[in-house]
């Protein structure tokens, strides 16, 4: 069991217990998946991108990421139908606590001038967030990377509202701005 796993199970889920004395144990917020995405433009001119970006989400995941394809074609942005244009991976279970402790704790601090991320959920419980460059992972090798590649992260949380969503992550040890 991950270390945020067993302090979701041990400590987060009493607190929220005490906080919210009128639900039952089944409609606490719980983390469901993390979905993390790479939108690569650039594939079209470079063949190898889709290869090197999906070394590095692979390293960073901890399982190989789908290659998502277009599903039109598109002659203005010089797009066929089929063809590659970006990375997705579903992390559920332990990988996922993994993940989100060493987001938490290694990978936030590392972002430059970074003062914390805003607390503006999608209205259903879901947050999103973006990073430019995925070279603030420590597990990706510098001299490797070619090009700064940003990605989008996504937090599935059980939440039906914002503020359980945020109350949910806050407890987890989420950076928001205080």
């Amino acid at each position: 069991m991950s270390r945020l796993q067993k302090k979701y199970k041990e400590e987060i889920v009493p607190e929220l217990k005490k906080r919210h004395a009128e639900r039952n144990v089944m409609e606490l917020p719980a983390l469901k998946k993390i979905v993390i995405s790479m939108g690569l433009g650039e594939a079209i001119k470079d063949k190898n991108a889709i290869q090197e970006h999906s070394d590095e989400l692979t390293l960073l995941s901890g399982q190989k990421p789908v290659v998502t394809k277009s599903k039109n074609a598109i002659s203005n942005f010089k797009l066929r139908e089929d063809q590659p244009i970006g990375l997705v991976v579903t992390l559920r279970g332990k990988r996922m606590y993994d993940f989100m402790d060493r987001f938490c704790h290694i990978v936030s601090p590392r972002i430059r001038d970074f003062r914390g991320f805003g607390k503006k959920c999608d209205g259903r419980g879901n947050y999103n967030f973006g990073l430019s460059d995925q070279q603030v992972f420590p597990e990706i090798n510098l001299d490797k990377v070619k090009r700064a590649q940003g990605m989008n992260i996504v937090l599935v949380t059980s939440a039906k509202n914002d503020e359980d969503c945020v109350e949910l992550l806050t407890l987890l040890g989420f950076p928001f701005k205080s």
